[in-house]
């Protein structure tokens, strides 16, 4: 951990404790190396405020619970798919960032057939799957945790 960072977290320690936060206590089995958090959060909205956002939400959620320990996807379908594609994405900057820190996005296929894409056009690294929401369902149903930040 860098000096910079140490002193980062300890100040927000420090802002929190001042503040009367309380520590949110973890669920057993706390989240692990070999178990961690898996959290499918889903964007559905066309507006860049709103990506962003939601974005932000998930770079807070990795941050709670640490790299190694929390799995994110998210699944973007509907006019939210516009954030994922090459042609259109004002965020793909930052997506491309987050893939670095290990979030995986999901095109919903279906979204992309509607519009008459193919696979091709969405941002590199982003996996498509066949229907975006029974993604969501089928993952909730593995066990994952959905969210709509």
């Amino acid at each position: 951990m860098t000096p910079r960072r140490t002193i980062m977290l300890l100040a927000a320690g420090l802002l929190a404790g001042a503040a009367g936060l309380r520590e949110t206590e973890l669920a057993t089995p706390k989240p692990s190396l070999e178990a961690p958090r898996r959290i499918v959060a889903s964007l559905s909205e066309s507006d860049p405020e709103r990506a962003n956002a939601v974005l932000s939400n998930l770079i807070n959620v990795q941050a709670f619970y640490g790299q190694d320990f929390v799995e994110i996807l998210l699944v973007a379908y509907g006019p939210g798919l516009r954030h994922l594609l090459r042609a259109d994405s004002s965020v793909a900057e930052r997506i491309r960032s987050l893939q670095a820190y290990g979030l995986t996005f999901v095109a919903c296929g279906a979204t992309l057939d509607t519009l008459g894409l193919t696979p091709d056009a969405v941002l590199e690294g982003v996996e498509v799957v066949q229907n975006g929401l029974p993604e969501i369902v089928e993952r909730q149903l593995s066990g994952w945790v959905h969210i709509r930040p």
